[in-house]
């Protein structure tokens, strides 16, 4: 039994107030959860508040070094971290310790190096004649940032926002999700060990409509939101977070389409597409769920799809074999099962999976699915429109390549895409035509820090990564300074 405490003004409190932690690997009981109440957040953004100019007044440099002591400590911990994001989302250790810590670690010092390094600008503004005055580019932090964060990739996602919030001065009130709460407070434990302002960094547990996440949202004394996740639940904090005005940096659902050309490498495009689709089990924002296969190569792509989506493993195998865990919790596991009930519905064609696997062990009390490919919809059809967020994609024939592009398009997300082909040349002129955030070619998930991240339409607000983060947590400010006359 693990008990999870909120972190608020330098302490670990608890309210009286608990909800349960579930594992979604067997169903059993992890340990609770202290919720926050109103009067929490009230206290958590006091001290955020008071802890926004001690923080400011440290230098670059002196954040920089807080937040490489933060890595260093989490590094400690390591096998702690794994375990703890292991337990909450039931990925195998291999996923959690090869990806989601170090990538965690990564952000830290990432954005350590980038905001020492940042300098500031300037430029003369004059006549032809002479200069008359100097224009400083600085950048301000926003105050207090309220940070709500996802539960498939709960560390990682964190630390993504926490360490750029944080290395631009700007103190911060952490919403981790509800099924994830261990390693944000592992990381609440860290960040008490290192000589951060106290209140430079709270952590509140509960729910997000209707709770702590609301709370934040329309709080006056909150400067700014960033949030990742659902959609849906951008729309309802941005109607919330209205009424004062705040910044807001969105990244939300994505129904990414992956195009595979009659040219591509077969074997690397099974491989790449069998990846992004039941990676972390379809838990992905970045996951492709529509893939669309040009006419020539498509029966030999989708029985090589349907191959490797049946060779997946549901553990730490060693095997070659993609390894993947249980959706996050049973609700969850329903809806992506109402999905595949509505494919059947509509028409499509089950190539494999569609139903829950059977262990005959303790998994077959947690929340499993199997890879799950369907075939033969429409572009209409409302499993490949909605965003199902599970390991199932749909498969689609396509002819020519401004009709690909077409149908990759005709979707209310944009956030991400992937395109297989060996003519580089088409692949750069696909790429440009496809209103999306970010695309990779021949290739999937691999992460530059610098690199933007963030979508298009339905899938977000603003860009993250690199000085795009800091764009948002510290956005410039002009001083003009003229010669006195």
């Amino acid at each position: 039994m693990r008990d999870c405490l909120n972190f608020v003004d330098g302490k670990f409190v608890e309210t009286g107030i608990w909800f349960e932690n579930i594992s979604p690997v067997n169903g059993e009981l992890i340990g609770r959860v202290a919720m926050a109440d109103s009067t929490l957040v009230d206290f958590a953004v006091d001290a955020a508040r008071d802890a926004a100019a001690p923080l400011r007044a440290l230098a670059p440099v002196g954040r920089a070094e807080l937040l490489r002591d933060v890595a260093a400590l989490i590094e400690d911990r390591f096998d702690e971290f794994v375990d703890a994001e292991c337990l909450d989302t039931g990925k195998p250790h291999s996923e959690a310790s090869n990806l989601d810590i170090p990538r965690a670690i990564a952000n830290f010092r990432f954005f350590a190096n980038l905001v020492e390094d940042e300098s500031e600008s300037s430029f003369a503004t004059g006549n032809a004649d002479s200069a008359d005055a100097v224009n400083f580019i600085i950048r301000r932090p926003l105050g207090v940032v309220g940070i709500i964060c996802p539960w498939n990739l709960p560390l990682l996602l964190l630390s993504w926002k926490v360490a750029p919030a944080l290395a631009c001065g700007n103190s911060v009130i952490v919403k981790p999700s509800e099924e994830t709460p261990l390693s944000a407070t592992l990381l609440a434990e860290v960040i008490s060990e290192v000589s951060l302002p106290r209140g430079a960094f709270n952590l509140l547990h509960g729910h997000g409509s209707g709770s702590v996440g609301e709370m934040l949202a329309v709080h006056s004394g909150v400067d700014a939101i960033t949030f990742t996740g659902e959609s849906a639940t951008g729309s309802k904090i941005m109607r919330a977070a209205a009424g004062n005005t705040k910044a807001l940096s969105f990244e939300l659902g994505g129904k990414n389409p992956a195009i595979v050309f009659d040219d591509a490498d077969l074997d690397a495009a099974v491989r790449g597409t069998a990846k992004s689709a039941f990676t972390n089990s379809g838990q992905i924002c970045l996951c492709t769920e529509r893939i669309y296969v040009q006419r020539g190569m498509f029966d030999s792509f989708l029985d090589g799809l349907k191959r490797a989506a049946e060779a997946v493993v549901f553990d730490d195998s060693l095997t070659e074999s993609l390894q993947i865990g249980p959706l996050i919790s049973k609700a969850h596991r329903d809806k992506v099962l109402g999905y595949c009930d509505l494919a059947l519905k509509e028409g499509a064609d089950l190539v494999t999976g569609g139903g829950i696997p059977v262990f005959f062990d303790e998994r077959d009390s947690g929340f499993y699915i199997q890879p799950t490919i369907w075939t033969g919809l429409s572009n209409s059809a409302r499993v490949v429109r909605e965003e199902v967020f599970g390991p199932v994609c749909h498969v689609a024939p396509f002819d020519r390549e401004e009709e690909v592009i077409d149908l990759c398009n005709d979707s209310s997300y944009g956030l991400a895409a992937t395109v297989w082909t060996q003519d580089l040349d088409l692949a750069h002129k696909v790429a440009a035509e496809l209103e999306v955030g970010m695309v990779w070619a021949n290739t999937w998930y691999l992460r530059d820090l610098r690199a933007p991240f963030g979508g298009v339409k339905s899938s977000g607000i603003g860009r993250e990564g690199g000085r795009y983060s800091l764009d948002f947590y510290a956005p410039p400010s002009n001083i003009c300074v003229s010669s006195v006359k």
